[in-house]
């Protein structure tokens, strides 16, 4: 059974996944309107991976004798002045992200919940790769800026990014 402190907690994060969905959403529309569609499917990959992640913590409480609750969350900015000032402000947003599951784990840790530290081991490496790529899309944009010819040439790159739910996890 799982505690009080720690589905607390759970749930705070749930709302978070929820609103990270939203930002990324929001990000979409905003490549969308810059007539940018592979950012905009980058984005939107990223809003289906944030649901999931939702989810998967959501059906953690259930399976673990928890209550999931849906709690209230922060809107979404709408509008950047440039690609890289969005993921710029991904790769934040996925930092802060990586802190709330490291403070998670170190709660579970407390707890001795053995059970909930195998599950946030999973999150912990995925975000590992979350800020690796956002990082390595800056870089990219960084050494395109002010060349349309670059950035369209990463926008192809970028539609091909599919959301594929990784294998035996629910």
């Amino acid at each position: 059974m799982i505690s009080q402190t720690l589905q607390d907690a759970i749930n705070e994060q749930i709302a978070f996944e929820i609103s990270s969905a939203l930002i990324y959403k929001a990000m979409q529309a905003y490549f969308e309107a810059e007539d940018l569609p592979g950012f905009a499917n980058w984005m939107d990959v990223q809003y289906q991976e944030e649901l999931f992640h939702a989810n998967k913590f959501f059906d953690y409480l259930c399976e673990t004798g928890g209550r999931a609750a849906m709690l209230a969350f922060e809107g979404a900015r709408n509008d950047y002045a440039s690609p890289l000032e969005a993921f710029r402000t991904a790769l934040g947003h996925e930092q802060i992200v990586t802190s709330r599951i490291g403070k998670l784990m170190d709660l579970a840790r407390e707890e001795n919940d053995h059970a909930a530290q195998i599950m946030l081991q999973w999150f912990i490496t995925e975000q590992v790769e979350e800020e690796a790529s956002a990082g390595l899309i800056i870089r990219k944009l960084e050494r395109v800026e002010g060349d349309g010819r670059g950035l369209l040439m990463l926008d192809q790159e970028l539609a091909q990014r599919i959301f594929t739910p990784p294998a035996g996890t629910a």
